[in-house]
C-alpha cells in the first residue's frame, strides 16, 4: 500500500513533520510502548463469515483537523484522545455471497449516499487484502447514556473502530483481529479518529503528510490502572447549524493558524506521553482545554465564504465554569471536539461539584459521569444479534427494527 500523498503546498511542512514523527517513535520506544508488525501473512479467508464488535467514542486531548490524503484519511499532524464510556457502538458485519451489493443499517435506518460510501471504502480495503469480492451486510447501533447524542461526542470514531474489528474478524478470524496495528490502520479509513477508538484508553494517532498507510496507527499510552482517578463528565449539546465534521476538515488547513498548530505538536505530544504514563490526568486535561480553544479558532478562521462556528453560546459558559471551579480548588477541564458537546476531565470530587453547578445553570443540560473506556472488542455473534434485534439466518430482511 505504501506512501500516501502530500499536498504540494505542504511539502516543506511534511518533511518537518516526518522528522517530528521520528522523535515521537524514539520517545515511545524509550517509554516501553510497542506494537505488532503489520501482518504479511493472514489465516485463510472465510468468505461468508460474520462477526460483531463494540467500540467507544473518543474525546480529543490534542486535536486534529484536516486531511493530507482524503482517500487514506491521513491527518496533517499526530493527535491524542481518551475513549469515553458515555456511549458505545455495536456493529455486526456479515459477508454473504448471495448479496449483490453492500448494505448498511444504522440505528434501524437503511443508510445510503455518503454514509454507505464511507463504510464501503473500509470494506473494500479489507476485501482487497483478503482477495475476495463478497459483499457484506452491516448493522450498527449507537448507545449513549443520555437522552440525546449531541454533536461532537465522537461516535463516528467508535463506529469506524467497531466496523474495522468486525470486518477483519469476519474474514480472517480472531487471530488477525488481535493484531492491534492491523485493526487500527483499517479503523482509520471511515473516520480518522477511529484508529484511537480501536486502541482504547489514552491513545496517540501517529500521522503526518506522506506517512505510509501501515504506519499511520494509534497506540495506547496509559498503563493499566494509571487513570483510575480520572472521571469524564459528558454534556451532550446539539448543533444549531447542522455542523459537518468533513466541512471543518476541508476548511482548517486554510487557516493562517494551521501551520503553527502543526509545528508545535511534537513537543505537546511528548509532554502528553509522559503524563499518560504517570497517570497525570491534570496535564492531559489542561492540554485538552487549551487545544479545544485552538481547534475552534482554526475551524472558524479557515473559510472566507462562510465561517464554521462549532460552539453554541452555552460553551462559553461551560469554559468559564471551569475557571470558577479551579479557583475554588477543583481541577476541572473542559474539552470540545468538532461540535458543541462538552466532556470535562476531572476527579470524583470535581465531577460532583461540576454536576451540581451545571444543574444550577438551569439550561436543560444533562451531565453523564463516566470513566475512560477500553479498546474495541469482539462481541459473541449471538449476543450481538440479540442486542441489534436481527436474525442471523436472514442477514438482510431481518435487520430492520
Amino acid at each position: 500500500m505504501g506512501q500516501t500523498t502530500i499536498p504540494q503546498e505542504f511539502a516543506v511542512d511534511a518533511a518537518l513533520m516526518a522528522e517530528h514523527h521520528r522523535r515521537l517513535l524514539a520517545a515511545l520506544r524509550e517509554a516501553g510502548i510497542a506494537w505488532p508488525d503489520y501482518p504479511t501473512q493472514l489465516a485463510p479467508v472465510t468468505p461468508a463469515g460474520a462477526a460483531a464488535a463494540r467500540a467507544y467514542p473518543m474525546q480529543g486531548i490534542l486535536k486534529y483537523h484536516g486531511m493530507s490524503d482524503w482517500d487514506w484519511r491521513i491527518a496533517f499532524l499526530p493527535s491524542i484522545s481518551v475513549c469515553n464510556d458515555a456511549g458505545s457502538t455495536l456493529t455486526r458485519v456479515a459477508f454473504d455471497p448471495q448479496l449483490t451489493q453492500d448494505t448498511l443499517v444504522i440505528g434501524g435506518r437503511r443508510a445510503t449516499g455518503r454514509e454507505l460510501a464511507r463504510v464501503v471504502r473500509s470494506l473494500d480495503v479489507v476485501r482487497a487484502i483478503a482477495g475476495v469480492t463478497t459483499h457484506a451486510h452491516v448493522v450498527s447501533h449507537n448507545v449513549v447514556r443520555a437522552s440525546r447524542v449531541g454533536k461532537g461526542l465522537g461516535t463516528s470514531a467508535s463506529a469506524s473502530a467497531a466496523l474495522a474489528l468486525a470486518a477483519i474478524a469476519a474474514l480472517f478470524g480472531p487471530a488477525a483481529a488481535a493484531n492491534t496495528r492491523f485493526v487500527s490502520s483499517i479503523a482509520r479509513l471511515l473516520a480518522g479518529s477511529g484508529c484511537r477508538s480501536a486502541a482504547g484508553g489514552v491513545a496517540l494517532w501517529l500521522s503526518y503528510p506522506g506517512i505510509a498507510h501501515e504506519e499511520s496507527i494509534a497506540v495506547r499510552l496509559d498503563p493499566p490502572g494509571a487513570l483510575d482517578e480520572l472521571r469524564l463528565v459528558t454534556v451532550p449539546i446539539d448543533s444549531a447549524v447542522a455542523l459537518q465534521t468533513e466541512d471543518a476538515h476541508r476548511d482548517a488547513p486554510h487557516s493562517s493558524l494551521f501551520r503553527a498548530w502543526m509545528h508545535s505538536r511534537a513537543d505537546e505530544v511528548l509532554e502528553c506521553i509522559t503524563a499518560a504514563r504517570r497517570g497525570d490526568w491534570r496535564t492531559l486535561g489542561r492540554w485538552a482545554e487549551i487545544d479545544s480553544i485552538r481547534l475552534h479558532g482554526i475551524t472558524m478562521s479557515g473559510g472566507d465564504a462562510h465561517k464554521l462556528f462549532g460552539w453554541e453560546p452555552i460553551n462559553i459558559t461551560l469554559f468559564r465554569l471551569c475557571n470558577q471551579l479551579r479557583a475554588e480548588g477543583h481541577a476541572v477541564y473542559c474539552s470540545t471536539d468538532t461540535g458543541p458537546t462538552a466532556v470535562f476531565l476531572c476527579d470524583a470530587a470535581g465531577a460532583a461539584a461540576l454536576v451540581q453547578r451545571i444543574a444550577s445553570l438551569d439550561a436543560g443540560l444533562e451531565a453523564v459521569v463516566g470513566r475512560p473506556a477500553g479498546s474495541a472488542e469482539l462481541v459473541p455473534d449471538a449476543r450481538a444479534c440479540a442486542e441489534l434485534g436481527i436474525d442471523p439466518g436472514t442477514p438482510v430482511a431481518g435487520t430492520m427494527r
